[in-house]
């Protein structure tokens, strides 16, 4: 998603051990052509360590090479011209596209985007790039690294001492290319949080316009849905039984249904909003940079890895970059924008020398900014499944068996139709975990079939599940740099369940899916419980099975935050301006204050749209008083 970044190598030779290469794939270095690369091929799918006691190093593979063969390979040429545009933007994912298309639409600018990954289609088709574009075929990019960055964790000792596998998106869209398609912008009061936190301007009168404007709804437009924006939003189309299943049990098992869970009520079950368009993803690639591609102010490179942020003094001026095998310069006249995610953010501002200056002077880096706060205040969303039997055959058990797979293949490839023109979380649902809890902090997403370690094991039973987790955990991370080699992936520490009311309402998601599964509804449907199973009855045995099985839900943010100057531990302002710096921004799910109830890439979109009227100097949309539901009571759980 983000064009990483180094430190330039000077002064003797010496070798240099490249480790964690995500750029390196099938024994091809895609991103260099330095001579007398020695490479270590790759021997099997990669996938997470398979004990805690697993090395890092060899879930990777690396090369060598001398700083003078870098250098001497790298170098620009004496009387090479230095281009210089408006802007350089950062990383081609949710939030850069949308920037690299706002920006451009003032003809007088002028904007690079340069991207780490390749591009989001082979040879320019869709179909020649399936894994990415047909909606069903999700799982593919995320067990493999041909389009993602494949992080891990540290060993999380509340969770089985268990190292977790982290898939972030590099190729144009970012992690809107890998992702689930799932749309949902969060709870009105998540905004008016931020605003608490010290992100003045951010509050759910001032956001919603940004999520209308982003959106072109099917159902049309309405005061919290737009209807001509450029990213297409969906619902699903398969009307299947098991999905009207689960919402009628939620109904039964007493919570509202909801029409629109991103408009008026979040809280109830009902039928999920998608980013998939006339049966294909629709990533932030498609929705913004492709058509602006055309326009001759906006210029997108791929396969670039940003080296570091340049300086005049405590003005960035421009970014170094490696792209085939050359280190090239570019300047910025107006701003350089970071629009990497919440990894790759903070790791350019650390390698760039922002950040804790004990950190970065251990490491040997000059400081340029004192900022404490880069890299901390990691949250993430945890998820686990719950899993039930299915006692009939209508499961998406047999659709993956490899003639089924051709058979669906086939016909997406034809007419964009059919159970590949979906993800197939159609339904889910938002509720309370507690009396006197404002706003919902459980989310569900069911699904009519069995999902095991991320997709990389295939399903072995007729089965469906709910994904269910807490929205708001009070356990935060952080991430550190690991050397000043930008190949090297940062070191990674969510810190998961280290707060006993983050065990407790992991406790409270199985038991009260358990309850929506026993309701009537899944009557003609229900077998056996699959998971966690029936011989996990106790609180402990509950919390035991969490640490096993709890997984991310792919959301890391709030990385580099958003807050008042006054905030030790904020990193860029109100307007996502770099604090103590000039001509510096972070646009992304890292400057969030904290994390919003539900999936990222909506409110990254939004997000994007925001600052980018902030940055073109545009009066702030805003919609006062807009009704939002609140519960009849708070004195109960629902």
């Amino acid at each position: 998603m983000l064009c990483l970044t180094t430190r330039s190598l000077t002064g003797a030779q010496r070798a240099v051990t490249w480790r964690q290469g995500r750029f390196i794939r099938d024994c091809r270095c895609f991103f260099t052509s330095v001579p007398e690369c020695r490479f270590v091929p790759k021997t099997r799918k990669m996938g997470p360590p398979s004990s805690p006691s697993s090395s890092f190093s060899s879930h990777y593979r690396c090369f060598t090479v001398s700083s003078s063969q870098w250098s001497s390979a790298s170098s620009p040429t004496a009387d090479q011209k230095t281009p210089s545009y408006s802007y350089v933007i950062i990383g081609a994912g949710s939030a850069g596209c949308v920037l690299a298309n706002r920006l451009t639409e003032d003809a007088q600018e002028s904007a690079l985007l340069l991207e780490a990954g390749p591009k989001d289609r082979w040879l320019g088709s869709l179909r020649l790039s399936w894994k990415i574009h047909m909606p069903a075929a999700l799982i593919y990019n995320l067990c493999d690294d041909k389009y993602n960055w494949f992080y891990h964790t540290l060993p999380q000792a509340n969770m089985d001492n268990r190292v977790m596998y982290w898939p972030r998106g590099r190729v144009w869209g970012g992690s809107s290319s890998l992702n689930a398609m799932v749309y949902i912008r969060g709870h009105a009061e998540d905004y008016n949080r931020w605003q608490r936190e010290g992100a003045d301007g951010w509050d759910y009168e001032h956001c919603l316009p940004y999520f209308r404007k982003a959106q072109c709804h099917e159902l049309g437009e309405n005061r919290y849905r737009g209807g001509s924006g450029p990213l297409q939003v969906s619902r699903g189309k398969t009307n299947h039984p098991l999905h009207k299943a689960f919402i009628e049990a939620g109904r039964q098992a007493g919570y509202p249904f909801t029409d629109d869970m991103n408009g008026y009520q979040q809280e109830g079950v009902g039928w999920m909003d998608m980013t998939i368009y006339k049966g294909k993803r629709w990533s932030t690639a498609s929705a913004y940079l492709r058509p602006a591609l055309g326009r001759p102010n906006l210029k997108a490179e791929v396969r670039c890895l940003t080296t570091k942020i340049l300086f005049d003094g405590n003005r960035a001026v421009g970014v170094e970059y490696i792209q085939n095998g050359q280190k090239k310069k570019v300047f910025a006249e107006k701003e350089v924008i970071v629009s990497g995610g919440a990894i790759n953010s903070p790791q350019l501002l650390m390698l760039s020398g922002i950040g804790n200056a004990d950190d970065l002077k251990q490491l040997g880096i000059p400081v340029i900014q004192h900022l404490p706060g880069v890299g901390n205040n990691l949250q993430d969303h945890l998820e686990l499944y719950v899993q039930q039997q299915c006692t009939q055959p209508i499961t998406l058990y047999k659709a993956q068996k490899p003639f089924h797979m051709v058979k669906i293949g086939l016909e997406w490839l034809t007419m964009f139709t059919g159970y590949g023109a979906t993800a197939h979380m159609e339904s889910g649902g938002f509720i309370r975990s507690r009396p006197k809890v404002a706003h919902p902090d459980i989310q569900f997403h069911f699904l009519p079939s069995q999902v095991i370690d991320h997709g990389r094991v295939t399903p072995k039973i007729e089965a469906y599940q709910v994904h269910v987790g807490p929205m708001r955990s009070t356990s935060t991370g952080w991430l550190k740099l690991k050397s000043t080699n930008p190949l090297d992936h940062p070191i990674i520490q969510p810190n998961y369940l280290t707060t006993d009311i983050d065990v407790w309402e992991f406790r409270q998601c199985v038991k009260l899916s358990r309850e929506i599964f026993a309701q009537k509804a899944f009557d003609p449907f229900r077998g056996p419980e699959a998971l966690p199973g029936p011989q996990v009855q106790s609180d402990a045995d509950i919390d035991a099975f969490v640490r096993q099985k709890a997984d991310t839900a792919y959301h890391p943010s709030c990385t580099c935050k958003m807050g008042s100057p006054s905030d030790p531990m904020a990193v860029v302002d109100s307007n996502a301006r770099v604090l103590g710096l000039e001509k510096l921004r972070v646009i992304d799910a890292s400057i969030m204050p904290s994390i919003v109830s539900g999936n990222l890439n909506a409110p990254t979109i939004m997000m994007a749209e925001k600052t980018a009227d902030i940055i073109r100097g545009r009066p702030a949309l805003v919609d006062s008083g807009v009704p939002v539901y609140q519960p009849p009571t708070l004195d109960t759980q629902r």
